[in-house]
């Protein structure tokens, strides 16, 4: 569960892995993808967990759980459930790059949590007419959330806060993914707490990695936040 992931040791993760063949292909093809720049590949699985780290071999293990979670047949419906997961592995390899240089604590914790807010997304596709469904694409989080509430009644955010509590997740996991995709709806007003503007970072993560997933931004180094006029941001 997420919530173990969340809390698991060093040693237990790995023996999770370990027994999870797709799990241990996706934390090798991870450590040996072109952004860490190897000059030799990395074949045993101990070392790419080492390589990687506790925070970011969580994040693979709880992508790879909502990826099981919604099993679709239509070809065309998986390629956007394909592109969401990508999306949701950009956004949490942000927020575990950026949140110890911004002094936010427990940076594994929030991971997990930028993670679980894709679930909402994800329920979605899988629950919405199929052109609806194709015309989500190209569209803002604010646009989306509109159009599932007209076809759903309730928008992403709602429905994965509904599926948490159906998993049984504790709420000291569901309350701060709920409240992370609620920044969307959160009026601009005093100095948000440390609690705010640790939700607020964690939904801009996620907001950046759909904007990165889908080609709107290519290059951070040059992205600047305050220039960003999206309704989402």
């Amino acid at each position: 569960s997420p919530d173990f992931v969340q809390t698991a040791t060093s040693l237990e993760l790995s023996e999770l892995v370990l027994g999870e063949p797709q799990v241990a292909a996706k934390v090798l093809a991870t450590v040996n993808s072109p952004l860490y720049g190897l000059s030799r590949p990395v074949v045993s699985l101990g070392q790419g967990i080492t390589f990687l780290g506790l925070n970011t071999v969580r994040g693979i293990c709880v992508r790879y759980m909502l990826d099981q979670a919604f099993p679709v047949s239509d070809p065309v419906i998986k390629l956007a459930l394909d592109r969401m997961w990508n999306a949701s592995a950009l956004a949490s390899e942000l927020t575990l790059r950026l949140a110890p240089r911004l002094g936010l604590p427990d940076a594994g914790a929030l991971v997990t949590q930028v993670v679980l807010s894709f679930l909402g997304p994800m329920t979605s596709h899988a629950l919405l007419p199929r052109p609806v469904a194709l015309a989500m694409a190209g569209k803002t989080y604010l646009e989306r959330s509109r159009l599932e509430q007209e076809h759903l009644g309730l928008c992403a955010a709602e429905l994965g806060a509904l599926l948490m509590r159906k998993w049984e997740l504790p709420d000291n996991v569901v309350t701060p993914v709920r409240e992370m995709d609620r920044v969307l709806l959160s009026p601009c007003g005093e100095p948000p707490s440390a609690r705010q503007a640790r939700m607020a970072f964690g939904y801009l993560c996620a907001r950046l990695g759909e904007q990165l997933a889908r080609g709107s931004v290519t290059d951070l180094g040059s992205y600047v936040i305050a220039q960003d006029r999206s309704a989402d941001l």
